[in-house]
């Protein structure tokens, strides 16, 4: 079994001494040590314990039989996000929420309450409302009506009519005609919902999560783009592509000036949150006297479509982080207005990933947030749903903007041909040539076994730590 350090702090240089990294390269901690405004606390400070050495089973990524396990004990008793609270802004909106065969309609029945009940008409079982994608907005609701037989619910999901209700000597009272209805709680703007009424409660599932997010407070963000699409693997192999920095030198190799992936951080936070720290404007070790300041400075601007103004040239590698976080608060001036003088270089430059158990991802920080979040695609142990939403500041003064409508890529399309995701999109699009041949490889594996980094993979080991208490 793991063994657990009582003391964060020293167990924190433990890891780190697994993986030294390329000699002479500085550590996260150092950039952290050199921001220009003063980087928070909370990300200066280090949590740890040890997670073993043991190969996985390639069958967790494979196996029928390893998914429906998941299906039948993992997904029924754990907090998931469902949505944004800014999909149903109003009373009556809507959105169908699905996950290995479940389906929920989530529904602003009060201008402070949302509910998610089983979306399945008490009746003949027929579901009562339908979304064009999954987790797309729906249309907006008086009452929930199935279009088969004609039973009808208020909004509070009581029974509101039932054709020849006499004839239905077992639904005699409204109580028995009640929609059942999943737990639903809110963090950050998000929408989770559970369906074990005896799971402790959503705070207590996040731990620190909203101690870490109170600087940086999603919920006063909007949601300015949402894309999905079906991905021709698990949804944990998909999911785990994006849970550490060490594919960057292969998968990524045009960011590695400016990307610090080698030597990133990696903290264990509770049991199911985890989080990477990975430092931008800075280059990777592996380029380690190859490159330069002035280089991993225009490298970056380069990526945002600017060009270097020109003067000097930074004299080191802080100094151009410290460039390029000034340049980037100016920037969020003009655009959203308020005062950002206090936003640390890390804060708006870096990669500050958070995981959430089982498949909630939001990055943290002040730059406009991306959110990811995979999803088996119904009982296909094969397939999954990865969706990208992108949380924007509101501007100082406005009222929070409606969240855009989910866009779902076809099979022939690309991420990069969703325009929303300038930038993302062509690098998710690279991680995509690899995510289905992990699955066909996985399954043509002769040793049946999955290797980990101690320390650079140390997040997925935690996240099949966790996973295992669930399936136990």
């Amino acid at each position: 079994e793991a063994r657990r350090h009582d003391d964060p702090q020293r167990a924190a240089v433990s890891a780190a001494e697994q993986w030294r990294g390329p000699a002479g390269a500085p550590s996260y901690d150092d950039y952290l040590a050199h921001d220009g405004v003063g980087a928070p606390e909370i990300l200066k400070r280090k949590w740890w314990r040890e997670l073993g050495t043991a190969p996985l089973d390639a069958a967790r990524y494979v196996s029928p039989e390893f998914f429906e396990r998941e299906a039948a004990r993992l997904w029924p008793r754990v907090w998931q996000m469902a949505c944004r609270e800014e999909d149903i802004p109003s009373v009556g909106d809507a959105l169908v929420y699905e996950i290995v065969g479940k389906s929920f309609v989530v529904v602003r029945t009060a201008p402070d309450r949302i509910r998610a009940y089983y979306n399945s008409c008490l009746h003949r079982g027929r579901k009562l409302l339908l979304g064009s994608a999954p987790g797309s907005s729906c249309a907006h609701v008086d009452h929930l009506r199935c279009p088969f037989h004609g039973f009808t619910w208020n909004l509070d999901g009581t029974p509101k009519s039932v054709p020849c209700r006499g004839d239905f000597p077992t639904l005699t009272d409204d109580e028995s005609l009640r929609l059942p209805q999943a737990r639903v709680e809110t963090w950050g703007g998000f929408v989770f919902l559970n369906m074990d009424a005896g799971a402790r409660p959503l705070a207590e599932h996040l731990g620190p999560l909203p101690e870490h997010f109170a600087r940086w407070a999603l919920e006063h963000r909007w949601k300015a783009a949402h894309v999905g699409k079906v991905i021709a693997c698990n949804w944990k192999v998909a999911q785990e592509a994006f849970m550490e920095s060490y594919h960057v030198i292969a998968t990524h190799p045009q960011i590695l000036e400016f990307c610090a992936d080698a030597n990133a951080r990696y903290d264990i936070l509770s049991d199911h949150v985890n989080r990477n720290l990975t430092a931008f404007g800075a280059p990777s070790p592996h380029l380690a006297g190859r490159t330069s300041p002035d280089r991993a400075y225009a490298g970056m601007l380069a990526m945002y479509g600017h060009r270097d103004a020109g003067g000097d040239a930074p004299l080191d590698w802080y100094e151009a982080r410290r460039r390029l976080g000034a340049r980037v608060r100016a920037s969020f001036a003009r655009a959203y207005g308020g005062d950002w003088s206090t936003a640390a270089d890390a804060e708006v430059l870096d990669a500050l990933v958070y995981n959430v158990f089982p498949n909630f991802a939001p990055w943290a920080g002040f730059a406009p947030n991306i959110v990811y979040r995979w999803r088996p695609n119904g009982r296909d142990v094969d397939s999954c749903l990865m969706e990208v939403m992108i949380l924007k500041p509101v501007k100082a003064g406005a009222v929070r903007p409606r969240a855009v409508p989910f866009r779902l890529l076809g099979a022939d399309e690309r991420w990069s041909d969703a325009k929303e995701l300038p930038i993302l999109g062509g690098v998710i699009d690279q991680d995509m040539e690899n995510m289905p041949y992990v699955q066909e490889g996985l399954r043509a594996s002769a040793t049946g076994r999955v290797h980990l980094a101690g320390y650079q993979e140390s997040r997925i080991r935690h996240f099949h730590e966790t996973l295992d208490r669930y399936l136990a």
